[in-house]
């Protein structure tokens, strides 16, 4: 089980070539998010056919990668181009859920 402690979770929202490691994603990181890299947030990244989907993150000691592949079906992603993730959004976007609305019931 994957737990999410992360401060912030941003998607990048061009496809990627998932053969890339540590240095290759970080790099994106760098250049799309800069400064972010080390801020204990959480990056996602997705190939192509959306089969594929990798997480990286700071993990206090070093860089971590999480990495899903689906047998079957793809990741939904909205058609807006909002790089910053909720929780609610990443976690829905792991379980294959297509919202089609989010209405929140209550604000604090």
């Amino acid at each position: 089980m994957l737990t999410i402690t992360a401060q912030k979770i941003y998607i990048y929202r061009a496809p990627v070539n998932l053969h890339k490691s540590f240095e290759g994603l970080s790099g994106l990181v760098e250049s799309s998010f800069p400064g972010r890299l080390l801020s204990g947030s959480l990056f996602v990244f997705l190939n192509r056919q959306k089969t594929k989907l990798k997480l990286l993150y700071w993990d206090n000691d070093g860089l971590a990668i999480w990495y899903k592949r689906l047998e079957r079906g793809t990741f939904s992603i909205n058609k807006d181009f909002k790089t910053e993730l909720t929780r609610r959004e990443f976690f829905m976007l792991l379980e294959g859920i297509k919202p089609r609305r989010l209405n929140k019931r209550f604000s604090l």
